[in-house]
């Protein structure tokens, strides 16, 4: 099994999980024994079914699950082949009066039900897992359908609860003796009688398989029939005409028009109270004894009574009569290899409680190469964390492995034991913690960072992080976590904070959890990031361009940002209550007017009311319904209705629009303002995005909008404090010039070099005319052409974004590739090479896995063709941008001027200075931006100034 999925089943909130509930129904419904509840209603299938839901939940503890049947009737696949599945015997009477009870169930457990008219559950699970897969999610399909093979790859992985098997693209390889992206094939010249697909005549399982690693696939199989000789070769020449329908019927759809999607589907917590009604109804009494005594069935509890393993014991002594098959059901999570955990170590960690041990220990870390930091603490929150306890490893120096304790400073639950004083052992470490000559490793040590910075500590020597070093090898492989780094490359499921902390509004702090057990955590945190290091470092340092990356843009920027988050931005919060109650009256109003229209009053914040205003009153056409058969509200359909010239529909998204700005930024950025400082910090994430941006959170100064004049007087909020302006530099049409760079297009090039309006100037080149004569409608469509096509835009997209036929805009993007061959021969040279390496990099050598750029989904692999052409240009910028953060840094510690960096949005810095210094401050930022990197065509940075950033901007 690969690493990939390795990780996919072992972390509890990993995958997205989806159920095939048909499978699940007739596979529960013959291997049970025909039981019955006490009304006599056949509960066999029903308590089949339940209890491997309940395994799956059990195991995985999935955030994002959904069970979904078949829907009754016809789909595509009847109008394709009206003998489609027609062999098929009727259900039992007993086995469909249990399908309602299960879905009753079923929701009652809080997991979405899907049930789609007009698609198969194959075709609905098809889609969604593809959603997932764009999503950078991995999904586990439990299911026992042999077709559903053809799905799998290393994001997408089946579960065969039956028997505790997985499909992986290996085990596929090994059971059919095809990959997964010819299952298709396989299944077309196979037949399947259980669906009354045709198939070639007397063609098995091993003639499928032999024919297709000969000839890959079917069209070549094709071609080459001639050479197939005997009865089964003549059989293939006289059935090649069926053999596209088969390959139809057997193809799963990845791309249907569902009235759901991937973000709809979260696993809600479950009615206790219809839980415990049907439970009772049907007599699953050990299900309702855990419900009766309040603890949800299948959650894994966190100190808490084990009451899924007493299911598991109370079901298997009531029910003797299981079959084999089922009594095999799975109780731990599946995997290659049993991960280790902290409570097998043979050595324990050591817990630090007089100063005899900690001197040790100081001169421990004082005498190693590099030694491992974590601080445990009260808060999440940066600025207001203060530490209970500190965490050290270093490599033993006789054996194999580390060694690791906890120090524990601050613990204060009833009864805790004495602990060495806080500030002594503060004043001890510091001048180890301040020296740049001892190299420390972390996991987020940018956390730690502002920990110590709180009780006066300037952390220093910060020479690894093990969150950045998996990210600059591999930044789409895995989250960067330390759990599921130990998982992945260690094979190691830490201790994890909920199981010593609880959850929810009963999760204690780090205070007030007892010694021993913290120090199990915590000491476990220190050795697992030092063991983190040992195995990533290696693999990095082996790829020169990764390495650089890494010790010459990653960690050199960590601290860099850990003060900008600490300077903070200054808000005027009066501003922003004016804002507030302007939207207010706004949205008022909107309310009236849709009222108006409505002819009555309703809620425009309720779905049910809008879909009847809609869809009964107004008799709008319902373009999506709900999974439940309900008519869709959802954005995208009130767009298309929009678009269409209804006016209710217009009224509904812009109200809505304004809702989510008073919500997420008028009301809500002076409640994240600290009230020490008076100002909001925002966090920035160094190993988020796939291609190297920074993102930021609390709050999100990435998403403020720029192009509405709502969002532009919330950037007015955004102040310098008296006495001072702010200065925002930003880099012009930067990706653009990047493509100019990586192209080495004469036409381009020759823009840039002379300064000319790169809009206006393709424009001139599409059209024909002189730059004189480009017209503003002309520029606005060269502007769209030169954005869009470094996207991957489609003459779709681009007919769409323009407003004209999709003809037209084809001809734009032929004429833009006939005037600028060298973008065309870039496009193409960069996907041909990743198609080849699996990769592409960044000028500087940053590298983005392409891991579907050779998938036989055509999707899935257009998708990863885009994302090759876009993140080489996106990547560079965001090192550009770095790189020149990096050079400005030593600069602005210089003490004749007085500036600080406070922002960093996209390609844009922001800056406050004194006012009295603007006129000498600005020549060097845009001196030092524009030579942060040097390309074939100038980096041109633009640079204003002002009271807020609207203004400066």
């Amino acid at each position: 099994m690969t690493d990939s999925n390795l990780h996919l089943i072992t972390n509890p909130n990993s995958p997205f999980i989806l159920v095939d509930g048909s499978s699940y129904l007739f596979r529960a419904f013959h291997a049970m024994p025909p039981l019955t509840n006490s009304q006599g209603q056949a509960t066999g299938a029903i308590f089949g079914v339940i209890n491997m839901l309940g395994k799956l939940l059990e195991q995985y503890q999935p955030e994002k699950m959904a069970v979904v049947f078949d829907a009754k009737g016809k789909n595509f696949r009847h109008d394709l082949y009206a003998d489609y599945k027609a062999h098929r015997p009727p259900m039992p009477d007993e086995l469909r009066s249990q399908i309602e009870p299960i879905h009753q169930i079923v929701q009652a457990l809080g997991l979405p039900l899907l049930i789609i008219d007009g698609v198969e559950a194959d075709d609905v699970m098809g889609t969604l897992a593809h959603q997932a897969t764009l999503a950078q999610h991995d999904t586990l399909i439990s299911t026992g359908d042999k077709d559903m093979a053809q799905l799998v790859n290393e994001h997408i992985t089946l579960i065969n609860t039956m028997n505790d098997t997985l499909a992986t693209p290996e085990s596929v390889l090994q059971k059919y003796g095809v990959r997964p992206n010819q299952i298709i094939d396989y299944l077309a010249l196979v037949g399947d009688t259980s669906d009354n697909i045709p198939g070639i005549p007397n063609c098995g399982p091993k003639t499928a398989a032999k024919w297709l690693n000969s000839f890959q696939n079917i069209d070549r199989l094709v071609e080459n029939a001639s050479m197939i000789g005997g009865k089964i070769g003549e059989n293939l020449r006289n059935n090649l005409d069926q053999l596209a329908l088969s390959r139809q019927l057997t193809t799963i759809k990845t791309d249907c028009d569902l009235p759901v999607h991937l973000h709809d589907i979260t696993r809600q917590p479950p009615n206790m109270t219809r839980l415990a009604e049907l439970f009772a109804q049907y007599d699953l009494k050990t299900w309702l004894n855990q419900v009766l005594a309040g603890h949800a069935p299948f959650t894994k509890n966190n100190g808490v009574k084990a009451h899924s393993q007493t299911v598991q014991k109370k079901s298997a002594g009531a029910l003797p009569a299981l079959s084999a098959e089922y009594a095999s059901l799975p109780s731990q999570p599946l995997h290659a290899s049993q991960p280790t955990h902290a409570a097998e170590r043979t050595e324990p960690y050591e817990t630090i409680l007089s100063a005899a041990q900690l001197a040790v220990w100081l001169e421990r870390i004082r005498a190693a190469d590099l030694f491992a930091l974590d601080t445990e603490t009260t808060s999440l929150n940066t600025l207001q964390a203060k530490i209970v306890g500190i965490c050290l490893a270093v490599k033993h120096p006789t054996q194999d492995g580390n060694q690791a304790c906890y120090i524990p400073l601050a613990h204060d639950y009833p009864d805790a034991p004495p602990q060495l004083d806080l500030t002594e052992v503060l004043n001890a470490l510091k001048p180890i913690l301040e020296s740049p000559a001892h190299a420390k490793c972390g996991q987020n040590l940018k956390y730690d960072w502002h920990v110590l910075q709180n009780h006066g500590i300037d952390l220093q020597g910060m020479r690894f992080d093990t969150m950045l070093e998996s990210y600059c090898l591999n930044s789409v492989a895995t989250r960067h976590n330390m759990d599921d780094l130990a998982l992945k490359y260690l094979n190691h499921r830490t201790i994890h904070f909920d199981e010593i902390a609880g959850k929810g509004v009963k999760q204690v702090t780090f205070n007030q959890i007892d010694i021993a057990t913290a120090a199990a955590y915590a000491a476990e945190d220190a050795d697992i990031t030092l063991r983190l290091h040992q195995t990533l470092w290696p693999q990095l340092s082996a790829q020169p361009s990764l390495q650089s990356v890494f010790s010459d843009i990653e960690m050199p920027l960590m601290p860099i940002l850990a003060h900008m988050e600490r300077n903070g931005v200054l808000l005027d919060t009066d501003m922003l209550a004016k804002q507030s109650v302007e939207l207010s009256h706004k949205l008022t109003q909107l309310e009236q007017q849709a009222h108006l229209i409505a002819g009555q009053v309703f809620n425009l914040n309720s779905s049910k009311q809008l879909q009847v205003i809609l869809f009964e009153n107004l008799q709008l056409p319902i373009l999506k319904k709900t999974p439940k058969g309900q008519a869709s509200t959802a954005e995208p359909v009130l767009a298309e209705l929009a678009e269409r010239g209804h006016e209710m529909p217009t009224l509904i998204l812009e109200y809505r629009s304004l809702a989510k700005l008073k919500s997420t930024y008028t009301d809500s950025l002076p409640k994240q303002i600290d009230p020490n400082t008076g100002r909001v910090h925002t966090s920035y994430q160094q190993a988020v995005t796939s291609t190297g941006r920074l993102s930021s959170t609390e709050p999100n100064l990435q998403n403020i909008p720029i192009r509405s004049a709502e969002g532009r007087r919330i950037r007015q909020a955004f102040i310098a404090r008296p006495g001072y302006v702010l200065v925002a530099a930003d880099y012009s049409q930067i990706e653009l010039r990047i493509m100019a760079h990586l192209s080495n297009d004469p036409g381009l090039v020759n823009a840039f070099s002379h300064a000319q309006d790169i809009h206006r100037a393709t424009a001139a080149e599409i059209f024909g005319v002189p730059l004189d004569a480009v017209t503003t409608e002309q520029r606005r469509s060269a502007k769209a052409v030169n954005f869009g096509l470094i996207y991957g835009m489609s003459a779709f997209g681009l007919a769409n974004q323009l407003g004209v036929s999709r003809g037209l805009a084809q001809e734009y993007i032929d004429l833009y590739f006939a005037r600028y061959p060298g973008v065309l021969a870039y496009m193409e040279n960069t996907k041909s090479a990743a198609k080849s390496v699996g990769y592409v990099e960044t000028l500087m050598g940053r590298r983005l896995y392409l891991p579907d750029i050779n998938a036989r989904n055509g999707q899935l692999r257009q998708y990863a063709e885009r994302t090759a052409i876009n993140a080489p240009m996106q990547g560079t910028a965001a090192d550009i941008i770095k790189l020149a953060m990096i050079q400005i840094e030593p600069w602005l510690n210089r003490a004749e001027f007085d500036i600080t960096m406070l922002m960093q949005v996209h390609d844009e810095l922001v800056f406050e200075v004194a006012e009295h210094q603007v006129d000498a401050v600005k020549p060097h930022i845009k001196e030092l931006m524009e030579s942060a990197l040097t390309l074939n065509v100038p980096l041109i940075v633009e640079i204003g100034q002002g009271k807020n950033w609207d203004e400066a901007h």
